[in-house]
Protein backbone atom coordinates (compact mmCIF):
# COMPACT_ATOMS: atom_id res chain seq x y z
CA UNK A 1 0.00 0.00 0.00
CA UNK A 2 1.45 3.36 -0.84
CA UNK A 3 1.82 6.07 2.15
CA UNK A 4 0.81 9.45 0.27
CA UNK A 5 0.79 13.28 1.24
CA UNK A 6 -1.17 13.77 4.64
CA UNK A 7 -0.73 10.10 5.42
CA UNK A 8 2.99 10.55 5.82
CA UNK A 9 3.76 11.05 9.35
CA UNK A 10 7.74 11.73 9.47
CA UNK A 11 9.20 14.86 10.98
CA UNK A 12 11.46 14.90 7.90
CA UNK A 13 11.90 13.46 4.96
CA UNK A 14 14.79 12.41 2.40
CA UNK A 15 13.13 13.88 -0.89
CA UNK A 16 13.79 13.40 -4.75
CA UNK A 17 12.31 15.21 -7.14
CA UNK A 18 10.11 14.81 -9.96
CA UNK A 19 12.79 14.09 -12.16
CA UNK A 20 14.76 11.93 -9.96
CA UNK A 21 17.11 14.42 -8.58
CA UNK A 22 18.06 14.70 -5.14
CA UNK A 23 16.88 17.24 -2.92
CA UNK A 24 17.93 16.24 0.51
CA UNK A 25 16.64 15.64 4.01
CA UNK A 26 14.16 18.61 4.49
CA UNK A 27 10.86 18.65 6.71
CA UNK A 28 7.67 17.04 6.00
CA UNK A 29 5.72 19.88 6.09
CA UNK A 30 7.98 21.93 2.90
CA UNK A 31 8.04 18.39 0.93
CA UNK A 32 4.19 18.71 1.33
CA UNK A 33 4.00 22.53 0.15
CA UNK A 34 6.50 21.72 -2.56
CA UNK A 35 4.47 18.83 -4.20
CA UNK A 36 1.34 21.04 -3.70
CA UNK A 37 2.89 24.22 -5.72
CA UNK A 38 3.89 21.58 -8.43
CA UNK A 39 0.33 20.12 -8.73
CA UNK A 40 2.19 16.08 -7.70
CA UNK A 41 2.30 13.98 -5.06
CA UNK A 42 4.12 13.47 -2.34
CA UNK A 43 4.72 9.45 -2.08
CA UNK A 44 6.93 7.68 0.62
CA UNK A 45 8.74 4.40 -0.71
CA UNK A 46 9.96 2.43 2.27
CA UNK A 47 9.43 2.59 5.89
CA UNK A 48 12.36 0.91 7.24
CA UNK A 49 14.97 3.89 7.30
CA UNK A 50 14.96 6.92 8.87
CA UNK A 51 14.59 9.79 7.54
CA UNK A 52 11.92 7.91 4.90
CA UNK A 53 12.56 8.46 1.32
CA UNK A 54 9.97 10.09 -0.85
CA UNK A 55 9.28 11.20 -4.31
CA UNK A 56 7.45 13.53 -5.96
CA UNK A 57 5.63 11.58 -8.43
CA UNK A 58 2.91 13.00 -11.18
CA UNK A 59 -0.70 13.39 -9.84
CA UNK A 60 -2.64 9.96 -10.37
CA UNK A 61 0.73 8.01 -11.20
CA UNK A 62 1.22 6.68 -8.21
CA UNK A 63 -2.12 4.93 -7.76
CA UNK A 64 -1.67 3.77 -11.49
CA UNK A 65 2.13 2.22 -10.77
CA UNK A 66 0.38 0.30 -7.53
CA UNK A 67 -1.95 -1.07 -9.32
CA UNK A 68 0.27 -2.10 -12.41
CA UNK A 69 2.01 -3.69 -9.86
CA UNK A 70 -0.64 -5.09 -7.62
CA UNK A 71 -1.86 -6.82 -11.15
CA UNK A 72 1.77 -8.65 -11.82
CA UNK A 73 2.02 -10.04 -8.18
CA UNK A 74 -0.98 -11.88 -8.10
CA UNK A 75 -0.17 -15.28 -8.95
CA UNK A 76 -1.43 -16.60 -12.45
CA UNK A 77 -3.96 -19.17 -12.70
CA UNK A 78 -4.98 -22.53 -14.87
CA UNK A 79 -7.50 -22.19 -17.05
CA UNK A 80 -8.91 -25.41 -19.11
CA UNK A 81 -10.36 -25.33 -22.24
CA UNK A 82 -11.75 -28.72 -23.35
CA UNK A 83 -12.46 -29.44 -27.04
CA UNK A 84 -12.94 -32.33 -29.32
CA UNK A 85 -11.47 -33.34 -32.39
CA UNK A 86 -14.66 -33.29 -34.26
CA UNK A 87 -14.82 -29.49 -33.88
CA UNK A 88 -17.06 -26.78 -36.20
CA UNK A 89 -14.93 -23.75 -37.34
CA UNK A 90 -17.18 -21.66 -35.48
CA UNK A 91 -16.72 -23.65 -32.31
CA UNK A 92 -12.86 -23.55 -33.03
CA UNK A 93 -12.89 -19.37 -33.19
CA UNK A 94 -14.97 -19.38 -29.86
CA UNK A 95 -12.75 -21.55 -28.02
CA UNK A 96 -9.44 -20.09 -29.47
CA UNK A 97 -10.94 -16.46 -28.49
CA UNK A 98 -11.70 -17.61 -24.77
CA UNK A 99 -7.93 -18.72 -24.74
CA UNK A 100 -6.81 -15.46 -26.16
CA UNK A 101 -8.57 -13.99 -23.86
CA UNK A 102 -7.15 -15.89 -20.90
CA UNK A 103 -3.55 -15.38 -22.39
CA UNK A 104 -4.21 -11.31 -22.32
CA UNK A 105 -5.38 -11.66 -18.51
CA UNK A 106 -1.90 -12.78 -17.85
CA UNK A 107 -3.11 -16.49 -16.65
CA UNK A 108 -2.19 -19.67 -18.00
CA UNK A 109 -4.38 -22.06 -20.34
CA UNK A 110 -4.83 -25.97 -19.89
CA UNK A 111 -5.70 -26.84 -23.56
CA UNK A 112 -7.54 -30.78 -23.64
CA UNK A 113 -8.90 -32.65 -26.14
CA UNK A 114 -11.10 -35.42 -25.50
CA UNK A 115 -10.34 -38.53 -27.75
CA UNK A 116 -11.65 -42.15 -28.57
CA UNK A 117 -10.32 -44.71 -30.27
CA UNK A 118 -8.34 -43.42 -33.18
CA UNK A 119 -8.90 -39.83 -32.63
CA UNK A 120 -5.21 -39.18 -31.24
CA UNK A 121 -3.45 -38.02 -34.29
CA UNK A 122 -6.68 -35.32 -35.61
CA UNK A 123 -6.49 -34.02 -31.35
CA UNK A 124 -2.77 -33.70 -31.97
CA UNK A 125 -3.11 -31.71 -35.25
CA UNK A 126 -6.21 -29.74 -33.51
CA UNK A 127 -3.82 -29.08 -30.69
CA UNK A 128 -0.91 -27.86 -32.88
CA UNK A 129 -3.20 -25.54 -35.17
CA UNK A 130 -4.44 -23.46 -32.09
CA UNK A 131 -0.62 -23.65 -30.75
CA UNK A 132 0.11 -22.26 -34.25
CA UNK A 133 -2.87 -19.34 -33.73
CA UNK A 134 -2.23 -18.82 -29.86
CA UNK A 135 1.79 -17.92 -30.45
CA UNK A 136 1.26 -14.06 -30.37
CA UNK A 137 -0.02 -14.50 -27.11
CA UNK A 138 1.78 -17.52 -25.36
CA UNK A 139 4.00 -20.38 -25.47
CA UNK A 140 3.50 -24.05 -24.79
CA UNK A 141 5.06 -25.10 -21.16
CA UNK A 142 4.61 -28.83 -22.23
CA UNK A 143 4.57 -30.69 -24.90
CA UNK A 144 1.24 -32.01 -26.47
CA UNK A 145 0.94 -35.28 -23.64
CA UNK A 146 -1.39 -37.85 -25.22
CA UNK A 147 -2.22 -40.16 -22.63
CA UNK A 148 -5.60 -42.90 -22.40
CA UNK A 149 -9.24 -40.38 -22.82
CA UNK A 150 -7.33 -37.17 -23.80
CA UNK A 151 -4.60 -34.82 -25.29
CA UNK A 152 -3.31 -31.85 -23.40
CA UNK A 153 -0.77 -29.32 -23.68
CA UNK A 154 -0.08 -26.25 -21.28
CA UNK A 155 0.29 -22.81 -22.71
CA UNK A 156 1.66 -19.91 -20.44
CA UNK A 157 1.75 -15.87 -21.34
CA UNK A 158 4.30 -13.70 -22.94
Amino acid sequence: MLIMNDKIRAVEVQLTGVNGEALGVIPTSEALALAKKLKVDLVCTSLLSSPPPCKLVGAGTAKQEEQQARKLARAPKLKEIRLTPHIEDHDYDTKKRQAERTLEAGDSVQLVVSVKGKEGVKAKVLLDTLLQDLSPLGRKKTGIQLSGKQAAVQVDPL
